[in-house]
């Protein structure tokens, strides 16, 4: 059986990577002022956080039409794939992965498995490269679904945000009302809760530094936890100066620990506003 990898922009996959294992990237569109926007095709970061701070309304963003994954698995059925795996952003984000669950019987000429990532951005990459190798080795859809369920228990990761109010206008925020409404320089932490799946404030620190610290000491108690090897990621919102120093103080910490930097995918960011900050960890499938 021949098996293809689907993935949306989120992933934030360089053309190099996308081009060696042969994977298809949709967009996902966002709205600002009335206007949409595909991501990683007609708009960079820098025009993103401008039209960001002069929004007039609380941007928000879309799905792709499904007429366009139905072209997309159309396609890789006539260059003879028997079988999809299509990994996304977390259903908690995006209706996305509903909208190809319903998809799914639709499809006559390809089997199509949809796959929600529980997070995005640079560990759902991850998942999407395994995913790729893995169907490049000539492996099953069904070890592949596999592995990528293993991976999905060896990951987190902890948000600082400056403010909630993107998160909570876009009802992507699960206890909002618990945090909104704080005093100036309180920056909430948050994640993706592991039952819920839902990302969920639960903690308050005062001032980024200190919330990037407490970040980094839970994220780390984790990883000392781990029985397989990791890398750590930054990811920041339009901030490269901190994000790289952050990237840099880890890897003198843990110069055993590959760690990355990168910058917020702009559909995320609509939600986690400029001046977000992430750390996390994934399993290093480079070293299995």
């Amino acid at each position: 059986m021949k098996t293809a990898v689907v993935t949306d922009s989120t992933a934030k996959l360089n053309q190099e990577i996308v081009d060696k294992y042969g994977i298809k990237v949709v967009s996902i569109p966002f709205i600002i002022d009335g206007h949409e926007y595909h991501d990683g095709i007609d708009i960079t970061n820098e025009e993103f956080y401008q039209k960001l701070k002069s929004a007039k309304e609380f941007p928000t963003t879309s799905q792709p039409p499904v007429g366009e994954m139905i072209n997309v698995y159309n396609q890789l059925a006539e260059e003879g794939f028997d079988a999809v795996i299509s990994i996304h952003l977390a259903g908690t984000i995006s209706g996305l992965i509903q909208t190809l669950n319903n998809l799914k019987g639709q499809l006559n000429n390809i089997a199509l498995y949809p796959v929600d990532s529980l997070i995005t951005e640079v560990p759902m990459s991850w998942m999407v490269i395994k995913a790729a190798k893995m169907a490049q080795a000539g492996k099953s859809p069904k070890e592949i679904l596999q592995a990528l369920d293993e991976l999905k228990q060896q990951f987190d990761a902890v948000f600082v945000v400056d403010d909630l109010k993107n998160l909570a206008h876009g009802g992507r925020l699960s206890n909002a009302s618990a945090f909104i409404g704080t005093v100036l320089k309180i920056k909430p932490l948050l994640h993706f809760d592991k039952e819920t799946d839902k990302i969920t404030a639960f903690e308050k620190v005062r001032s980024i530094k200190k919330a990037m610290k407490r970040a980094e000491d839970i994220i780390m108690e984790e990883v000392k936890q781990a029985d397989y090897p990791v890398r750590l990621m930054v990811i920041h919102g339009n901030s490269p100066k901190r994000g790289e120093e952050w990237k840099n103080a880890l890897q003198e910490k843990y110069p055993d620990i590959p760690v990355s930097v990168s910058e917020f995918d702009p559909v995320i960011a609509v939600h986690l506003g400029e001046g977000a900050m992430a750390l996390g960890f994934i399993r290093d499938i480079e070293k299995d």
